[in-house]
């Protein structure tokens, strides 16, 4: 897509599955990548802390009266979905296949890129169920001039529900 449009670099924000995927794209063509931000990527380290068992189940549809209610509560707060109706749009591809949804899983699993990782940014929701907000921690410690910003009491689309601070932070990041 950089080549179509014609340009040489851009910075990348990817969030969760997107985030494993941005990681990729940096790692190989980090000459097209000038800032990468990383937001609630799971298992990006050798040694990731352990998500709860439920942390697989944006990739599989909850059983019960609920299933999307049980996946908005993964992703955000209970004092934010509360007092919102939403957000519809993190709740995953309602029409994925369960082929589909399998192979997501397994690539989701699958993912390890810490040997290959290089400047970049994480940004997490301290109180994230599906992605340990330690993953950022460790990003941050491993990358150099990296920068980590974990929300408190937001959870995995804490970039929904707090959008203010999380696009300034990354705006900040991304001006340098």
């Amino acid at each position: 897509m950089l080549d179509a449009l014609s340009i040489d670099s851009a910075d990348v924000y990817g969030t969760s599955m997107g985030g494993r995927t941005a990681q990729w794209l940096a790692i190989t063509h980090p000459d097209r990548v000038r800032r990468l931000v990383l937001a609630a990527p799971r298992r990006v380290a050798r040694t990731p802390s352990k998500a709860t068992p439920r942390s697989a189940a944006p990739s599989r549809r909850p059983t019960g009266k609920q299933p999307e209610r049980a996946l908005l509560e993964l992703m955000c707060s209970p004092e934010w979905l509360a007092s919102h109706d939403g957000p519809r749009t993190v709740v995953g591809d309602r029409d994925m296949s369960a082929h589909a949804r399998r192979h997501h899983l397994a690539a989701s699993n699958g993912h390890n890129a810490w040997e290959q990782l290089d400047e970049r940014f994480a940004q997490h929701g301290a109180d994230d169920r599906m992605t340990p907000a330690s993953n950022a921690e460790l990003l941050a410690q491993r990358i150099l001039e990296a920068e980590a910003h974990v929300l408190p009491g937001l959870r995995h689309a804490y970039f929904h529900e707090n959008r203010p601070v999380a696009s300034k932070l990354v705006g900040d990041f991304l001006a340098d």
